[in-house]
């Protein structure tokens, strides 16, 4: 089969001949329709010391058709189209039964979506309702990442919440942050290429982040922030969040910064306000992305903004690492 291999930092992607994976005795194999690209690939292929290995195949938000099952696989059949957690765990412990495989310490990534087949495990699938497309369910991995962070920061009926990052994720939060009941909800990025995006997806008001900021910020809430969500994963965004959070605000960091991100504690301990890290999703948040899709809210479609081929693959992933105006881009392996 044909996918797109990681070769080190500094070298573009290569497209090569590779072995078709097997099914394991509960995976299934799918024929993979559509992968987006995700700000963690940039991240992980930049020469940081969380860089994946040379020789992976790429691609963790994927959606595809089910063509073969392992021996004990019940709940997949050939066929099935479906969306499915990039991971798996060993089955037994309380966080696999609980949905949650990252947490699980024998865990293990099942990426992959930048080639034309993969190997899934089942307890991680979805399936897709008829109404959803593959582009839909490609979708349903970021989703499930800010629907658990907005989970996470304990989200209230009438919040005032920050959202800082207009990308994917951030795009995503204030996705939920609306259908779970924020009160007011800011968007603040350093450039306003996205602004218009953040509105359609729930935002009351999007900001500019520079001189003035936590003024123009605390006008638009109409109060300093309850909840701050960090989505882009820079050096000093951490910090940057702290200062701009309200006393007792809680702040959640979901921009998977792969880079030393140092912070003021006097200041956050002055404040009060808590800070957690929502890196991964459960099972259960995974199909409720995919009802909540299903139900007809569909403003995340919005944020695909491309699908490229195979081919084309290499290229614009390096557009994307330089700054490209492009918000979530998906491959299609079988387009020509």
């Amino acid at each position: 089969m044909r996918a797109a291999l990681f070769q080190g930092a500094g070298i573009p992607l290569a497209i090569a001949q590779v072995t078709e994976p097997e099914p394991g005795p509960t995976d299934a194999i799918i024929r993979v329709a559509r992968c987006g690209i995700c700000g963690s690939d940039i991240h992980m292929t930049s020469g940081h010391a969380m860089d994946y290995p040379a020789g992976t195949i790429l691609g963790h938000e994927y959606a595809g058709e089910v063509v073969a099952v392992g021996r004990d696989v019940t709940s997949l059949k050939v066929g099935d189209r479906i969306a499915a957690m990039p991971a798996t765990g060993c089955g037994h412990c309380a966080a696999c039964l609980a949905g949650q495989p990252m947490s699980c310490f024998q865990w293990e990534g099942r990426l992959g979506g930048f080639g034309e087949y993969l190997r899934a495990a089942e307890a991680s699938a979805v399936k897709l309702p008829e109404a959803l497309s593959f582009a839909d369910g490609a979708l349903v991995e970021p989703l499930a990442v800010s629907l658990n962070g907005v989970q996470l920061a304990g989200m209230t009926p009438g919040a005032l919440v920050l959202v800082i990052g207009a990308g994917a994720v951030g795009l995503a939060a204030i996705y939920w942050a609306r259908l779970m009941g924020a009160g007011r909800i800011v968007a603040a990025s350093p450039s306003r290429r996205r602004a218009a995006l953040a509105l359609q997806m729930g935002a009351d008001a999007f900001e500019t982040l520079g001189e003035g900021e936590a003024d123009r910020i605390n006008t638009a809430l109409g109060g300093m922030p309850e909840i701050v969500i960090e989505c882009a994963g820079a050096v000093g965004l951490l910090q940057q969040s702290i200062e701009l959070a309200g006393p007792r605000a809680r702040i959640i960091s979901l921009g998977f910064c792969t880079q030393p991100d140092p912070i003021l504690p006097s200041l956050a301990t002055w404040k009060r306000v808590s800070l957690g890290f929502g890196f991964s999703w459960s099972i259960d948040q995974f199909r409720h992305a995919v009802d909540t899709l299903d139900r007809g809210h569909v403003e995340p479609r919005l944020m695909i903004s491309d699908t490229v081929s195979l081919d084309a693959l290499p290229a614009t992933f390096e557009a994307i690492r330089n700054g490209a105006a492009q918000t979530k881009v998906q491959v299609d392996p079988w387009s020509a």
